[in-house]
């Protein structure tokens, strides 16, 4: 694609459509708005559509880039297990998609364990890093191999998700298993997903097969993110945004501890998203979009 301008300059209005990757992925790429840029990046099994809410606040102030990583929302089917470097490079090859705009410093922002990915691409690419925003982000203190061999998992994770689309099962639950996923990770409701982009993602085994792939590699992801906090230092300014759902539940205060903990471990602003469920972009859309606002011009 081509036409972007630099950060703050005019950009583009709309753009959808498909970028191939460096490993032959074709990768679905929404970029929206006008203004800085900033790269969203959603969790485990989600798609792009997830971050509309925040969209909808950023985009009349930032150039708003969302991707599905493969195998998820409209992309392609995973070529090769995922690894945060990996993915760090896609981003940036997205990034030179877009022209000029994108060879400036972005805002990079991660929702659970797009978190992974986007402080990969910020420590592997600190020059071209405004900000990193860690939203609800994935947390692992102290990762440890699994007994099971990385291609052992993923082999029984590809098996997996042949067998279940074998067996007819996206097809006939993948939207109701999608809507029951997202109301028990919400505080304030159901899924506000258009039901024809469910139905379109989520009845296809490759998006249950892509997310199950994923998950087999999250163990050596965080590994691969705590090695690279050792070896490549932050240059950017840091913003832990955890959500919180309000209660006394031991697990949910566990859940905050360990948010402000990586802030500091990262020297980040912490914030807390209250009340709000993992899904904070669905919760709180507003206090994400001030987040990534107030941390690109930090």
């Amino acid at each position: 694609m081509s036409g972007a301008r630099g950060a703050g300059r005019a950009a583009p209005s709309a753009y959808e459509g498909f970028v191939r990757s460096a490993d032959g992925v074709p990768v679905h790429l929404v970029v929206e708005g006008r203004g800085p840029v900033c790269v969203l990046g959603a969790g485990l099994g989600l798609g792009w559509f997830d971050w509309d809410p925040v969209v909808a606040l950023l985009a009349p102030y930032r150039t708003v880039v969302r991707y599905d990583r493969p195998g998820h929302g409209l992309s392609g089917p995973a070529a090769a297990p995922p690894t945060a470097t990996g993915e760090a490079r896609r981003v940036a090859g997205l990034l030179d998609a877009l022209g000029p705009a994108g060879r400036d410093p972005v805002t990079v922002v991660g929702h659970s364990m797009g978190g992974f990915h986007a402080e990969a691409f910020a420590r592997l690419y600190p020059a071209r890093t405004a900000a990193l925003v860690l939203v609800d982000t994935s947390v692992e203190e102290d990762p440890r191999p699994p007994r099971l061999p990385a291609a052992v998992r993923e082999r029984a994770a590809v098996a997996l998700g042949r067998a279940l689309t074998a067996a007819g099962l996206p097809a006939a639950l993948g939207p109701l298993v999608r809507r029951a996923g997202i109301r028990a990770s919400r505080t304030g409701g159901a899924d506000p997903a258009a039901r024809d982009l469910v139905r379109r993602c989520y009845r296809t085994g490759r998006v249950w097969q892509g997310a199950l792939l994923e998950n087999s590699r999250y163990p050596d992801l965080a590994a691969e993110v705590l090695a690279l906090r050792a070896e490549r230092p932050l240059g950017a300014p840091v913003t832990v945004l955890a959500g919180y759902d309000g209660s006394a539940r031991p697990g949910a205060l566990r859940w905050l501890a360990r948010q402000a903990a990586l802030a500091d471990r990262l020297g980040a602003r912490f914030e807390v998203a209250d009340p709000s469920g993992h899904l904070v972009m669905l919760d709180r859309p507003d206090q994400v979009a001030r987040a990534v606002r107030a941390a690109s011009t930090a």
